[in-house]
């Protein structure tokens, strides 16, 4: 679950409903302290989400634009016990254009936390474009619209991950 993390109540409370993991957004751009006390409180249950333009975190729904580095911010947490990142390009998000793969890899590459991309994902082909990037700490992909406009099928896509080979 994201989206209104903002204190470790919040947290306990979709935690004893069941969910399996929370994705922190502004707040950890904000107050990154917040997350490692999360991580502790909950260990294996936070999930960092950076939202980037042009290699910058962006937060309170992408409103601002702030001077910090997504590379940067993403190490910052690398000792924390963060379970993974979801990196989105704002500039790709909705837009079904393909998703930034070069900085996603980039990202993957440059820390221990592994990475879920989001944000353009279009169709198949740039699912594949993802898994040909042979960045192993790429770990998955979001889609939303490309499901809904029909250019992306759910199974058709998981096959595809199942059996690449590339």
């Amino acid at each position: 679950i994201g989206g209104g993390i903002r204190s470790l109540e919040t947290i306990e409370h979709y935690v004893k409903a069941g969910v399996s993991y929370v994705i922190i957004g502004t707040k950890a751009v904000k107050q990154p302290e917040f997350v490692a006390e999360a991580c502790r409180a909950f260990p294996g249950k936070v999930i960092v989400g950076l939202d980037a333009k042009d290699g910058f975190v962006a937060t309170d729904g992408w409103a601002e634009v702030s001077s910090v580095q997504v590379i940067d911010l993403a190490k910052r947490f690398e000792a924390d016990g963060v379970s993974a990142i979801v990196y989105t390009d704002i500039a790709k998000d909705g837009m079904m254009q393909g998703c930034n793969v070069p900085f996603t890899a980039a990202l993957a590459a440059a820390t221990k936390i592994p990475v879920i991309a989001s944000g353009g994902i279009h169709n198949l082909g740039d699912i594949k474009a993802l898994l040909d990037a042979r960045a192993p700490g790429i770990i998955g992909a979001i889609t939303g619209r490309a499901i809904y406009e029909g250019t992306l099928d759910v199974a058709e896509a998981q096959a595809f991950c199942d059996s690449y080979k590339g």
